[in-house]
């Protein structure tokens, strides 16, 4: 199925770093909310930090998120040290394409990892990245309605 992801996790820390590199990727581009920060937060955990610091030891990194709310994204510009292209209007392809060769990225190198298969994974797909679909890092306190929303989407992809 189209919408399969290449992985299905249930945390962003069960990505294996040591396999993805084995397996030739040499980049990996994160959406931002409700992957590697809670939603509009603008604020990343220590441990989330920690993570971000051992995945740019060994590959390209970024940000592609959808958000377009500038005095959001000048917050998470402000304690990001990495590249960020925001306004990406993933599914679509065209922005997050001119970031990859912005930066010199070959599209089959690298993994898109993100909350949404209906934006991130449709998006990698599209693309010809490897894609990761993690659960929300906020599962457990997002309301009901958000998690049936995400039980919803998720039935357009197979596992």
């Amino acid at each position: 199925m189209f919408l399969k992801p290449d992985k299905n996790l249930k945390s962003i820390y069960d990505i294996n770093l040591e396999e993805l590199k084995q397996n030739g990727v040499k980049a990996m581009l994160f959406d931002l909310d409700s992957t590697i920060m809670a939603s509009k937060s603008a604020h990343y955990t220590d441990e989330m930090r920690q993570w971000l610091n051992i995945v740019r030891e060994n590959f390209f990194m970024a940000v592609v998120s959808n958000n377009n709310n500038e005095e959001y994204i000048a917050k998470v510009r402000a304690i990001s040290d990495f590249p960020l292209l925001f306004g990406a209007c993933k599914p679509k392809t065209g922005p997050v394409r001119a970031f990859l060769k912005q930066h010199n990225v070959n599209a089959k190198d690298c993994v898109i990892v993100g909350d949404r298969p209906l934006t991130d994974i449709l998006c990698g797909k599209i693309l010809g990245c490897k894609t990761i679909l993690v659960d929300s890092i906020t599962a457990n306190t997002e309301s009901k309605l958000v998690r049936f929303v995400r039980r919803l989407e998720r039935c357009s992809i197979r596992k």
